[in-house]
């Protein structure tokens, strides 16, 4: 070959050849449905959240000459609130009700834990590549951690409407934790003292 390179043959996918729905084909239409209404649960979760961080902070009372102070560092909360990742949204809805000197949230703590289990698996749900299911439909989600944890729990329908369930359940504790306060849960028509 005189010395000269021989270039190795390229290849490409050949896109047509590629099964419909490709590459969520293998799993039945029922899996997909499960995980968007999961993960379509975690956003709204998120969205109450904010507006939760929201109430708790707005309800605050300040001396007169506190308020404008406050209020300039309150705008970089409320915009955090709009942008953060669920896991620094939990933490600043804590901050934010014990905060308040007028909270009267008994099992604040409890809640927060529960959340943040539950936002353990939203990760996973939202960011796993899923691998083929097996003869019982369950499909290992692969997923590393920042911990760099492997997720090695198989999901299934079944664990995506329980998991569904359970963080809808969730999210009516935390507007629970403003309306117990005897305030209207923001953007929501209910009863309440509406937040102004």
């Amino acid at each position: 070959m005189n010395g000269e390179t021989v270039p190795e043959k390229q290849h490409v996918v050949s896109r047509d050849a590629l099964p419909e729905y490709f590459p969520t084909h293998r799993h039945a239409p029922e899996f997909w449905e499960a995980l968007g209404r999961a993960v379509a649960t975690f956003g709204f979760l998120e969205e109450v959240l904010g507006k939760a961080i929201f109430s708790f902070t707005a309800m605050r009372r300040f001396p007169a000459d506190q308020v404008q102070a406050e209020y300039e560092k309150w705008l970089p909360t409320l915009e955090r609130a709009l942008i953060d990742p669920l896991g620094r949204l939990l933490r600043a809805y804590g901050d934010a009700v014990r905060s308040n000197p007028s909270t009267t949230i008994a099992n604040l703590d409890i809640l927060l834990s529960d959340l943040t289990e539950a936002s353990t698996i939203r990760n996973v749900l939202c960011h796993g590549s899923w691998r083929s299911p097996d003869d019982q439909g369950r499909s290992l989600p692969f997923f590393v951690d920042n911990r760099k944890l492997v997720f090695q729990t198989p999901i299934d329908i079944a664990f995506l409407q329980e998991t569904q369930r359970n963080v809808a359940d969730l999210t009516c504790a935390v507007v629970d934790t403003v309306t117990s306060m005897g305030w209207q849960f923001p953007g929501s028509s209910g009863p309440g003292t509406p937040i102004a």
